[in-house]
C-alpha cells in the first residue's frame, strides 16, 4: 500500500509502485465487511471440500457446550492451558482460533516459511489433514490451529490471551510492540471492520462494527478513528487519475477482495498471481514457485525498466541545455505582449 501512496503523493519523486497485495479499498473503509473471512473460508474449501463442513462443526460444538455450560470439557479438549471459565474466555478463544486460519490463509506459501512463525509448505492443506484425521471435532480443531500455534509440537497446551491478543483489526494484530503500533495505527488511520457471521464464512458470528471500533479505540488508546481520513488522503476508490502502478494480487490472498483487480488505466495494472497467496511476487524464487508467479514477476519488472527508462528520458531532457529557455508569447489586456517559460 505505501508504494502506491507515495506514487499518488509523490508523482514528481517517484517514477511507478508496485503494490502486491495492497488492500487498498478494505483499508479506506470500503468494500464487503464479510469478504475477508468468505475468502478465507474459500481458501480452506478449495484446498480440502470436507475441510469446512468439519470446522463448522466444531465450532458448532464448542458453542454447545458452552451455553451447556460444560467449561471443563471445551478446556480439555482444546487444550487451554488455564480453564474456560466464562462467555468473554469461549470469545476469546474463538478469536484465538479464527486467527490461525487468517494467518494460514496469508502465508498459504508451497514451501516452508518462517516470518511469521514457522509453518510447513501448503499448511492450508497441512491444518485441513489435522482436522480430517481426528474423530472428534473439537480435537481435531485443536490440531488445526496447532499448525500455526504449536509448529514444534512441543506446546503442551495453549495460553489463548498470550498467543493472540484481540485489537482494532479483526483480522489479527499480532503480538509485541509491533502489534501495539499497528493496533495504534488501525484505530487512527486505517478502517477495518471485518466480521465473521456463520452464513458466508465458517467461522463463529463475531461482529466488528464501526461503534465497536470506535468504542475499543477509545478505551484502549483515547482517540477517535477518523472514517474517511485515508479515502481524503489517499483518494479511496477514485484511483483512475493515477498512473503508473502495478496492482498484483494473488487468487489464494484473503487480502485479494480488498484491492484493485482489474486494470483501471494502461499504466493502472491489476495483475493476478494463480495459486499465489500474500505478497508471493515479492518472495525471492523458490524452486517449488507456481508457474504463474514467475511470469508476473517478469511481467513487473518490465513495465518498471520500461518506467525508469522514461524517467531518466525525462530527466535528461530537462538538463538540456536551453531547456528552460523554451516559452511563448501571449497578448495582456493593455496590448502589450509577455513571454513566460513552459519550463
Amino acid at each position: 500500500m505505501l508504494s502506491a501512496y507515495m506514487r499518488m503523493k509523490y508523482p514528481n519523486i517517484v517514477a511507478g509502485a508496485l503494490a502486491a497485495s495492497a488492500p487498498l479499498l478494505s483499508v479506506a473503509g470500503l468494500g464487503d465487511p464479510t469478504q475477508f473471512f468468505r475468502d478465507v473460508t474459500a481458501d480452506f474449501q478449495k484446498s480440502s471440500p470436507g475441510c469446512v463442513p468439519a470446522v463448522r462443526k466444531a465450532f458448532q460444538q464448542l458453542e454447545d457446550l458452552f451455553l451447556s455450560g460444560a467449561y471443563d470439557e471445551i478446556s480439555s479438549k482444546m487444550a487451554t492451558c488455564n480453564k474456560i471459565s466464562n462467555k468473554e474466555d469461549v470469545y476469546q478463544l474463538f478469536g484465538f482460533a479464527r486467527n490461525a486460519f487468517t494467518m494460514m490463509a496469508m502465508m498459504n506459501y508451497p514451501y516452508k516459511t518462517d516470518f511469521m512463525g514457522q509453518l510447513p509448505a501448503n499448511p492450508v492443506k497441512v491444518s485441513c489433514e489435522q482436522i480430517l484425521a481426528h474423530r472428534d471435532p473439537i480435537q481435531g480443531l485443536a490440531a488445526l490451529v496447532g499448525v500455526f500455534y504449536n509448529s514444534s509440537g512441543s506446546a503442551q497446551c495453549y495460553d489463548i490471551y498470550q498467543l493472540y491478543q484481540s485489537c482494532a483489526d479483526p483480522t489479527g494484530c499480532g503480538i509485541g510492540p509491533d502489534a501495539e503500533a499497528w493496533d495504534y495505527q488501525v484505530c487512527t488511520e486505517i478502517n477495518l471492520t471485518f466480521s465473521s457471521n456463520n452464513v458466508t464464512d465458517m467461522f463463529p458470528e463475531m461482529p466488528f462494527t464501526e461503534a465497536m471500533r470506535e468504542q475499543y479505540c477509545g478505551r484502549k488508546w483515547h482517540v477517535r478513528p477518523r472514517a474517511h481520513w485515508l479515502q481524503t488522503n489517499f483518494w479511496g476508490g477514485d484511483l483512475e487519475s493515477a498512473s503508473n502502478i502495478i496492482f498484483s494480487n494473488g487468487d489464494l490472498d484473503p487480502w485479494a477482495g480488498g484491492g484493485i483487480n482489474s486494470s483501471l488505466s494502461p499504466s493502472l495494472i491489476a495483475l493476478t498471481v494463480r495459486g499465489g497467496a500474500h505478497h508471493l511476487d515479492l518472495r525471492g524464487h523458490n524452486p517449488a514457485d507456481p508457474p504463474s508467479v514467475t511470469q508476473v514477476r517478469k511481467l513487473e519488472a518490465s513495465i518498471i525498466n520500461s518506467w525508469v527508462k522514461a524517467a531518466g528520458m525525462e530527466r535528461a531532457q530537462e538538463k538540456r541545455p536551453g531547456a528552460s529557455a523554451v516559452s511563448m508569447s501571449i497578448p495582456t489586456a493593455s496590448g502589450l505582449r509577455v513571454r513566460l517559460p513552459l519550463q
